[in-house]
């Protein structure tokens, strides 16, 4: 197997092959073979009676010691995912209400409200009163109000009344719709614990409950603060690959997945100051780039330069050109600082929740972010001259891209200040020009070649007339392929796509931000279906979503919730409950009769992507839109019916 379809992880990769690194790639051989049971979910060790394993061939054990079986053990395990991937996403939708609690106090400095307007719209859906109050003060109750959902014990989240409303009463009548993310969190882990919940479809309505937990309250919230704190992102052109990095500046690398300390060091590096202390070390400037979530959080609001996704973290150490890499929480690799030992790189960790062995940890808070935003520049600024010139290999070449696309800047692109809407999106799904829309998101995972399963599907579902919309990994991967680069981007399209993305000025494939900002993408198909003319739930909508190269608990979660939302949603790599055959049926099938959304598996990316197709087909059908329809100009007679 071809390890990367990136080309300069290639060259990179190529070029350190004699040399003594060991890769995530490297360690996976090592591990070879992973047990088969783990690989199927019929593996338990939630108790010390285990670990029991459920024999998946019915020759051996078919129970465990205390009596559970295939079904009960792997929706026990897909539920602790869930619940794990909650935790992640919303454990940084907390810290980003706090740190709106303090900057209302003033308790923040160098952080201030960039959208005032979306302060004011949440407030309202939060019921607060706003005549004649300061935005700070607005500030402070919307923060306090965010951290409320955290913690409600009854009721139900607020921003679940923003999706439709028959999607709305199919939760409520199913009882899934969120009390609050910690409470649906910590009954997951009570469920699953030794002779609780036995029963797997019982769990998995509580996976469904905990995942719309971070749907539609923990990652949508997170989003929506930073939003406020940060500024709306609108589209701004970039450039991805690890030939951004620069052999004449101290480079500081970004990764991880909350932005709070990353803006401050973006800010941070821009400051007269700073840059004169680089120049006297002999770089010509700082230059900050971004891998993972992370990077893509300051990639839409700063147009930062994007050095990779996941599997690119150990190679961008490897160049040698990297004084700092500064890395807050998930997705970041133990093994970072080993490899750094080998250069003059210095991994430093910042978040109280996260260390790493043998990085050197800096603490930081609100009230001191910018403080020590400065003192890490500094230590990158003091490394540059530790740089040896003869381990540097910074692979040539850059890509272009735009970035930076939300519900709010794609009505503004369709329809203008006045007249924003989705109206004509609609209009072209309706007429065939588009054919649906999907959702391409996720992690890399080095089971399989780097990047490629996102190409494959994401280029055949262009070919398609279908409009993709990307967060995280995935949006990265398709950045360096050129897709996200509203010229090179057309040659992958068909006729009708190519039409509507070259009338508007846009790729087509649009970046939504971060893997927390899956969010945005239910509150664009919610305002599809709002729209009208494409059914009255996001279960009607000719829309699908796919995670081809996943790897962690949060894909998990964001694939449930997706499912439960209403949204087919299909995953590459692996599956995590084929030891059991009813809980892969329920998912697999059953479970669409309650949710109008379901699971699929499919490790070959094209057939995935032709699986999403006939999906968005039969939706058309459903509609009564799959037959192209005869362009009529009317006259003034007929414009007079229409009256």
């Amino acid at each position: 197997m071809e390890w990367s379809r990136d080309g300069s992880a290639k060259k990179l990769l190529q070029e350190i092959r004699e040399e003594d690194f060991q890769l995530s790639w490297d360690r996976l051989q090592e591990q070879l073979p992973q047990c088969g049971f783990g690989i199927l979910g019929i593996c338990c060790r939630n108790c010390s009676m285990g670990p029991c394993r459920i024999d998946p061939f019915g020759e051996n054990a078919q129970v465990g010691v205390c009596g559970a079986d295939a079904d009960t053990i792997t929706a026990r395990n897909f539920l602790r995912m869930v619940a794990a991937g909650v935790s992640a996403h919303s454990d940084h939708g907390r810290a980003v209400a706090e740190t709106l609690i303090k900057v209302a106090r003033g308790e923040a400095p160098g952080y201030e409200i960039k959208d005032e307007y979306k302060l004011l719209k949440l407030a309202l859906e939060f019921g607060l009163e706003v005549e004649g109050k300061k935005i700070e003060d607005i500030a402070l109750q919307v923060g306090i109000n965010a951290l409320h959902e955290f913690g409600n014990q009854e009721g139900e989240i607020t921003l679940v009344k923003r999706a439709p409303l028959k999607r709305q009463n199919i939760w409520r009548k199913l009882g899934v719709v969120p009390r609050g993310v910690d409470r649906e969190v910590v009954e997951a882990l009570h469920r699953t614990h030794m002779g609780t919940d036995q029963n797997y479809l019982h769990i998995m309505r509580q996976a469904t409950r905990c995942a719309l937990s971070d749907g539609w309250a923990g990652s949508m919230l997170a989003t929506e603060l930073q939003d406020i704190l940060f500024g709306t992102p609108t589209p701004i052109v970039g450039k991805v690959n690890l030939g951004v990095l620069k052999e004449d500046q101290v480079n500081i690398i970004v990764h991880g997945h909350e932005p709070l300390l990353s803006e401050m060091i973006v800010m941070a590096a821009r400051d007269p100051e700073m840059l004169k202390m680089a120049k006297e070390k002999g770089a010509r400037g700082i230059n900050i780039a971004g891998i993972c979530c992370t990077a893509n959080e300051v990639l839409m609001r700063h147009g930062i330069p994007l050095a990779g996704n996941f599997l690119n973290q150990e190679l961008a150490i490897t160049t040698g050109a990297v004084e700092v890499m500064v890395v807050d929480v998930q997705c970041v690799m133990q093994s970072l600082p080993t490899i750094a030992s080998c250069f003059h790189t210095r991994i430093i960790t910042t978040s109280e929740k996260a260390k790493i062995s043998g990085a050197t940890h800096m603490e930081f808070s609100e009230e001191n972010a910018l403080k020590k935003a400065k003192e890490i520049i500094k230590m990158a600024i003091e490394r540059f001259p530790l740089r040896k010139k003869s381990q540097v290999r910074i692979p040539a070449g850059e890509v272009d891209l735009v970035a930076g696309f939300t519900h709010e800047t794609i009505t503004y692109m369709l329809g203008g200040m006045f007249r924003a809407s989705y109206k004509p999106l609609n209009d072209n799904i309706i007429g065939g020009r588009i054919r649906g829309v999907a959702g391409v998101v996720g992690c890399n995972n080095p089971k399989v070649t780097h990047d490629e399963s996102h190409l494959i599907m994401v280029k055949e579902l262009l070919k398609q007339d279908v409009l993709v919309l990307q967060t995280g990994c995935a949006a990265i991967a398709c950045a360096k392929e050129g897709l996200l680069d509203p010229v090179k981007g057309l040659e992958y399209c068909g006729d009708g796509l190519r039409e509507v993305c070259e009338a508007v000025g846009i790729p087509p494939v649009l970046h939504l931000g971060a893997c927390v900002d899956n969010s945005r993408i239910l509150v664009a198909a919610t305002a599809m279906v709002k729209e009208g003319g494409l059914g009255d739930d996001i279960s009607e909508l000719p829309a699908a979503g796919a995670a081809p190269e996943w790897m962690s608990e949060k894909a998990i979660s964001i694939g449930q919730y997706f499912v439960a939302s209403g949204v087919f949603t299909v995953f590459g790599v692996t599956w995590p409950t084929l030891g059991s055959k009813n809980l892969s049926r329920y998912l697999f099938e059953e479970i669409e009769e309650e949710m109008g959304g379901k699971w699929a598996f499919e490790p070959d990316p094209l057939k995935a992507a032709h699986l999403m197709i006939e999906h968005i087909n039969k939706k058309r059908k459903a509609l009564g839109i799959d037959k192209a329809r005869e362009r009529v100009l009317f006259d003034m007679e007929m414009r007079r019916g229409l009256e």
